[in-house]
């Protein structure tokens, strides 16, 4: 899998931002420990995912192609897929929940893509996405669970090793596993020392749960702010690479990512989605005692006005 994301980040140069590594003085101190921040909110898309939708897209075959892609998604992958569709020259179709943030909604239908909508609490994505691919014979981008997707979403951690040398932690969000999954492998291949822990919101805690027991648990709708883990459960790939090279798995209140949300707003001057900001809570909530050279992935900055304005105030 190494190796599939260094021909993943071939594959990807040029087409997504090497997103820039912010420090903080303020938040070293707080911590105890020299705190990297990777901006994936800077990402186009404004999240990690159009790294994997790309990769992902760019494989198919002509015939596949032609035919159309398919994804769901509460919004960082839609508007991945609907980019990469756009940039390869390929149609896309996208089914969200109608509670998706407004942001992702509209951002999704900028970049092209045709949205279906669909009520999470009466149907699940999945129902509805498979009577579009029996009708349409779309070809499925998943969200996370997808050797393709899965070395794309690892670029990510391969480029902040590569820009800021070995670390001593990963922290990274977690909510179907593809970007915590695809971190692992890129930093155990580059600096294999390196303590690599996933973060969830505590009421969406499948796979810290799937972790420990070692089997895959499931939550339906969790009640979170941080939509983009809002995931049912990990794939099966996911949950084999997390639990085979995964370090640790912790969880954080909600509470602790409103709080790491207006932290990094007011001091960092950074805006980051409740989801990108896990790593951040984790650390300031002390859920873990990370010391030395940390790095934080902060996945995606697509939150909506109303959200962000709640939070701050």
């Amino acid at each position: 899998m190494f190796d599939e994301i260094r021909a993943a980040a071939e594959r990807l140069e040029g087409i997504v931002h090497r997103t820039p590594v912010v420090t903080s003085r303020t938040l070293d101190k707080k911590v105890g420990a020299e705190v990297f921040l990777k901006c994936e909110n800077f990402q186009r898309v404004g999240a990690f995912k159009i790294r994997g939708a790309y990769n992902a897209i760019s494989q198919l075959s002509a015939a596949q192609r032609e035919r159309g892609v398919l994804a769901y998604s509460s919004g960082n992958h839609a508007q991945g897929v609907a980019l990469a569709g756009r940039l390869l020259g390929v149609s896309t179709t996208i089914v969200m929940p109608t509670d998706a943030p407004v942001t992702k909604l509209a951002a999704t239908r900028g970049y092209g893509a045709r949205v279906v909508e669909y009520d999470r609490e009466e149907f699940s994505r999945r129902e509805v996405a498979g009577r579009l691919l029996e009708d349409k014979g779309y070809t499925l981008i998943p969200p996370f669970d997808h050797a393709h997707i899965i070395a794309g979403q690892g670029t990510a951690a391969l480029e902040l090793v590569e820009d800021v040398g070995e670390l001593d932690y990963l922290l990274v969000p977690c909510g179907g596993g593809g970007l915590l999954s695809g971190s692992v492998v890129a930093t155990k291949g580059l600096a294999p020392d390196c303590q690599v822990i996933g973060v969830e919101p505590e009421v969406a805690d499948d796979a810290t749960r799937s972790f420990y027991s070692g089997r895959i648990q499931t939550v339906r709708n969790p009640p979170t702010i941080a939509d983009g883990t809002r995931t049912e459960s990990l794939g099966k790939l996911t949950f084999e690479l997390i639990r085979q090279h995964v370090d640790a798995m912790r969880t954080v209140s909600e509470e602790a990512i409103i709080e790491a949300t207006r932290f990094l707003f007011f001091r960092t001057k950074l805006v980051v989605e409740p989801s990108g900001a896990l790593g951040v809570a984790e650390l300031l909530s002390g859920a873990v005692e990370a010391r030395g050279r940390v790095g934080v992935i902060l996945s995606g900055g697509n939150v909506d006005g109303a959200t962000m304005a709640a939070i701050l105030a």
